[in-house]
């Protein structure tokens, strides 16, 4: 499912238009990143768990260069909740 996909399905659940919709979707996953960036969880119960954890340094080549390079740094992740894991299942 691609992001128009999921604003299609939404207009119609809702009774929106499409760039109503859009524009609600778009606010909200920028609301997800600026939390995350300030390092605040995100939680939307009944679907999951939004977080950043740190990784630890490490070293890998650049492809194209063929140089070593270290890399650390924050990653998103996701934890999804108990409901959600069932209805995938």
């Amino acid at each position: 499912m691609t992001r128009s996909d999921l604003v299609l399905r939404m207009a119609d659940a809702a009774g929106w238009s499409r760039a109503a919709t859009g524009r609600a979707l778009r606010d909200m996953l920028c609301g997800i990143t600026r939390s995350l960036k300030r390092g605040d969880t995100v939680t939307l119960v009944g679907f999951g768990t939004f977080g950043v954890a740190r990784r630890k340094p490490r070293k890998i080549s650049n492809p194209r260069t063929g140089k070593a390079v270290t890399i650390a740094g924050r990653m998103p992740r996701f934890k999804p909740s108990r409901e959600f894991k069932r209805a995938v299942r």
